[in-house]
């Protein structure tokens, strides 16, 4: 299999986030499958929050929405707040998949898009379901049926997953890759359309 470049964005914003370990713990499985895998961290990238106006003349925006366009796939790693994921990894796909009247196309259409999750419960796993679903019906991604959706019940101790959950990142990362492999040299691209 030839290499993709397969980036995962850390959407947290939380200097000790778990969902940060998870986005590096995935982006060292995606190269171990032999693939360009880097973490990009929103927490670093001092995006706007989404005004559907000055966000577009961010630097930061400019680099998500070129690295998002060139990738094969990507991971999100993000924290699940309240039952829903982070408000950090909603407005990166309002900034990077909005269109406008300048030329501005969206950069997620196409993409395999996998969820890494951290969660203090596991009772909200189906909380990535709504943003799942958008970016299917917006981009016509096709999404990770592998989530890792890893609770605080999910750690030996800080940085060290129990042993069936590890394999579960590693199943969700290996899915990632296949899917991204078989799609890439898909026959159609898509646009706006319903």
């Amino acid at each position: 299999m030839a290499a993709l470049n397969l980036p995962v964005i850390s959407c947290s914003l939380d200097p000790a986030s778990r969902s940060r370990t998870l986005a590096s713990a995935s982006s060292g499985l995606l190269r171990e499958h032999g693939h360009d895998s880097s973490v990009i961290d929103l927490a670093e990238m001092e995006l706007p929050p989404f005004d559907n106006d000055r966000v577009f003349e961010s630097p930061a925006f400019r680099r998500l929405h070129a690295l998002i366009t060139a990738a094969d796939g990507v991971v999100l790693a993000f924290p699940i707040y309240n039952w829903a994921p982070a408000a950090s990894v909603k407005s990166l796909i309002e900034a990077t998949g909005a269109t406008g009247e300048d030329g501005r196309v969206a950069a997620w259409f196409d993409k395999v898009v996998t969820f890494v999750c951290a969660a203090g419960l596991p009772h909200s796993y189906m909380a990535t379901a709504t943003l799942g679903q958008s970016l299917m019906l917006d981009f016509k991604c096709v999404i990770n049926p592998y989530t890792a959706y890893l609770s605080e019940r999910d750690w030996e101790r800080p940085e060290v997953l129990k042993a069936d959950r590890a394999e579960r990142l590693a199943k969700t990362m290996s899915v990632h890759a296949e899917l991204s492999a078989l799609l890439a040299e898909r026959s159609y691209r898509s646009v706006w359309e319903v």
